[in-house]
């Protein structure tokens, strides 16, 4: 083979192995960052259903304050 056949074989091997490395720890990041959002929705939706709870022991408590004033009035 002409040198100039097997250098542009190598050039491509190379380039094909970098553009493949590049796109496999590319996917890496996006996964690892939608991982942790994925964390942070978990967390968000936790503190939304503690703050629903709470909302309705308000509640509760409100009507509950309400009775016993107007039981003293």
């Amino acid at each position: 083979m002409e040198p100039e056949v097997v250098v542009a074989v190598l050039a491509l091997i190379g380039t094909l192995s970098g553009s493949m490395l590049g796109v496999l720890a590319a996917n890496r990041l996006t996964n690892y960052r939608i991982e942790q959002l994925e964390k942070k929705v978990d967390k968000h939706n936790s503190v939304i259903e503690r703050t629903s709870i709470l909302e309705e022991q308000m509640k509760v408590a409100n009507h509950r304050i309400g009775d016993l004033e107007e039981s003293k009035a």
